[in-house]
């Protein structure tokens, strides 16, 4: 025979009361974008190939981009929390300065 009580307790003293503990308010980090400047040197298939080897885009669109950089001065590759905006232009100078060409990148905040 069972000796439960009716009162939904379990016969430790606990009475099944469930407490909830208030979330963490979560922030997203802040992004930035990894912006690409226009110069007059580096080869426009040498800026299509940065953009497919380090954010993987599709031949159209890095080509896209590449006309963006090309016409307007600059040109946004992606939006990024900080630091992997940070690795992603430094890779592409790292990269541009390997191959001799002035192509620079840098990261700016994102602006609502």
């Amino acid at each position: 025979m069972s000796s439960e009580s009716s009162n939904g307790s379990n016969g430790l003293g606990d009475t099944g009361t469930v407490v909830l503990e208030n979330k963490p308010d979560i922030k997203e980090p802040p992004m930035y974008q990894v912006v690409l400047l226009n110069d007059d040197f580096t080869p426009m298939e040498f800026v299509v190939y940065i953009l497919q080897s380090i954010f993987g885009y599709e031949h159209e669109r890095s080509t896209q981009i590449m006309l963006a950089v090309h016409t307007k001065g600059k040109g946004v590759c992606g939006i990024f929390p900080k630091e992997i905006a940070e690795m992603k232009s430094h890779e592409i100078n790292e990269m541009a300065k390997a191959h001799e060409h002035p192509l620079i990148s840098e990261i700016e905040p994102l602006t609502d």
